[in-house]
């Protein structure tokens, strides 16, 4: 018998938070920056859909009593045995306001593959120094939803994958492969060069997005809230586009814009089908 096909041991905590855990709040990027390539993962879909993929290490695994019992009531495999805390022990770990459900989980970072591993078919969506980790995780859920490919942004000027992103992906990290570049000007470029169509989105395009003619592969291009696409970016797209909305509000949250934009998208492929 193999350590996986063993029924989860609970170890119950002594009280007090393990040394090992999160700064209170949460922010990995600090740590990340210095080398320690780690996550920290909460709430039940996020767990559970980290839980479930085979290609996510999971270093440590604190429940409460509930989620323990919901967990085995569901036959998901924890792989890790897991410490059974109080809610409090894991509000301390992540602060107040977090929306954990009694599951936290600390794990490595899942690899970022290259550009040129991308598969030449369907839609991948590049961003463009979105920073806001609720948006890029509502996205990332966007994306799972409509098959997108991959997700291609910056190593800087964007969130970790881990945290407030992670939960408001609801499980899509786990999904969508995400691919880190330095330079996101030379990543659209060598998309260019595969073969992909490059589709800004932008409140100034020059296309509507609902009319230009789509092919696949199809890269779809979303810059962050106010200050839109970067100007070199907007420059290596083959094509800039906007939404057409007939209301007072011509502008969306990119969250919002993004789940249209791909609605469009995988419409007009025939990926709907």
């Amino acid at each position: 018998m193999t350590d996986h096909d063993r029924k989860p041991r609970f170890q119950r905590s002594s009280g007090k938070p393990s040394r090992s855990g999160p700064p209170r709040g949460g922010n990995w990027r600090e740590r990340n920056q210095h080398g320690d390539d780690v996550v920290i993962l909460y709430g039940w879909h996020t767990v559970t859909a980290a839980l479930a993929n085979p290609r996510r290490r999971i270093r440590k695994l604190l429940l409460t009593e509930n989620a323990a019992r919901r967990l085995t009531e569901e036959k998901i495999e924890t792989r890790v045995t897991p410490e059974i805390v109080r809610p409090q022990q894991i509000d301390h770990l992540l602060g107040p306001d977090a929306v954990h459900q009694g599951l936290w989980a600390e794990a490595d970072a899942l690899p970022s593959p290259s550009i040129e591993t991308l598969p030449q078919d369907g839609i991948v969506l590049v961003l463009d120094q979105i920073t806001d980790p609720h948006n890029v995780g509502a996205i990332m859920r966007s994306a799972a939803a409509f098959a997108v490919k991959a997700i291609v942004t910056t190593a800087r000027h964007s969130p970790e994958a881990t945290g407030v992103l992670a939960k408001s992906a609801s499980g899509a990290l786990e999904l969508v492969p995400l691919v880190l570049v330095q330079n996101l000007a030379r990543a659209l470029t060598a998309l260019n060069e595969r073969g992909f169509q490059t589709v800004g989105l932008d409140s100034a395009g020059s296309e509507n997005l609902a009319a230009v003619s789509l092919q696949q592969p199809l890269a779809l291009v979303l810059g962050a809230e106010g200050k839109g696409l970067r100007q070199l970016t907007r420059e290596t797209c083959s094509v800039m586009t906007r939404l057409d909305m007939p209301g007072d509000i011509k502008s969306l949250n990119v969250s919002n814009a993004a789940a249209l934009s791909l609605y469009i998208c995988a419409s007009r492929l025939g990926l709907m089908q």
